[in-house]
């Protein structure tokens, strides 16, 4: 059985969860009468769960969004989708498996998805690159995209990625034009365009998937420009201020609402979307739904004209 990973902020709730455990399964073999005790533990440990949880810091939430056992783009195709086909390659140079891109059902409608793939444990992290992709990766999604716009496919796109990967190779082979290239093909697409953050949004690794007609955040993912620690090294010239800089960058979904870089927060059952997967996959169809639903009933060429408008206003601000 895969042993739960605890953040530090954690280890009081899991320890008393394991000690309710070991409880119930002595009260199952023995004639001690723990029941009593049982349920005065299971009481202490909801009211911990919701003491610590509904009073995260923005670091806090940061450690959230990279959970190892937090859902990747996978678990969420795996639940949400039927049908689903991957594809492969940028026909250029090769495939990406920090990218995964293909064609699905997603209620009775047929949609193109694609999103950052984390890998679990350090094999499978090593294949999926730590979910950063290479420049063949975005051309990979940049000519399944442009497919879906062809076809008149919605596009469904799941972001969680530290950043797009900076090794010597991919700057060789034009990282930064394939993410430019990518916004540009964003910008140009004339069908419904939904982006949701799942954990990270790092970066332009992160937008080179993300210009979308609504953009989604669930509840414990971050999104920014720079990471905590990059931004601490860059202003304190010390990475261990990363909780000061989280605090200082509102990198959180409540954050991005509230300055309307996103459009909706996507609830996560309490303690994170690892804790109850099934749930949060639910919360995420739901919203999903209501938004592709809303999108279908705008022309192509009005959804360019806004996504274009919307993305180009970014940044802008006036001095009163």
């Amino acid at each position: 059985m895969h042993e739960r990973v605890a953040l530090d902020f954690e280890k009081p709730i899991l320890d008393l969860e394991k000690k309710i455990a070991e409880m119930k399964a002595l009260s199952g073999t023995s004639q001690l009468g723990l029941d009593d005790e049982i349920t005065r533990l299971e009481k202490k440990a909801g009211k911990l769960r919701s003491e610590i949880y509904s009073s995260l810091t923005r670091w806090q939430r940061v450690q959230m969004a990279r959970h190892p056992d937090r859902p990747y783009t996978l678990d969420y195709l795996n639940r949400i989708f039927t049908d689903f086909i991957e594809l492969h390659g940028d026909r250029s140079y090769g495939d990406d498996p920090a990218i995964i891109c293909g064609f699905g059902t997603f209620e009775g409608v047929s949609v193109f998805v694609m999103g950052h793939q984390k890998g679990r444990g350090t094999k499978d992290n090593l294949y999926r690159n730590f979910g950063m992709p290479n420049p063949e990766g975005y051309r990979k999604a940049r000519r399944l995209m442009q497919l879906a716009d062809h076809f008149s496919k919605p596009i469904i796109s799941f972001i969680d990625t530290p950043g797009a990967y900076p090794g010597l190779g991919a700057e060789e082979r034009g990282q930064a034009e394939a993410i430019a290239g990518n916004l540009m093909a964003m910008a140009n697409l004339r069908v419904p365009f939904i982006a949701v953050v799942l954990g990270e949004g790092g970066s332009g690794g992160a937008l080179a998937i993300g210009i979308a007609d609504r953009v989604l955040m669930l509840e414990n993912s971050i999104y920014s420009v720079i990471s905590p620690e990059g931004c601490a090294s860059i202003l304190y010239r010390d990475s261990s201020e990363a909780p000061r800089a989280a605090e200082a960058m509102k990198v959180t979904a409540s954050d991005l609402k509230g300055m309307k870089l996103i459009d909706e927060v996507i609830p996560e059952p309490l303690g994170g979307a690892h804790r109850d997967p099934d749930t949060t996959a639910e919360n995420v169809r739901k919203v999903l739904k209501k938004h592709l639903t809303e999108l279908q009933k705008t022309p192509g060429e009005e959804l360019c004209r806004l996504r274009r408008e919307r993305f180009m206003k970014v940044g802008v601000w006036e001095k009163k």
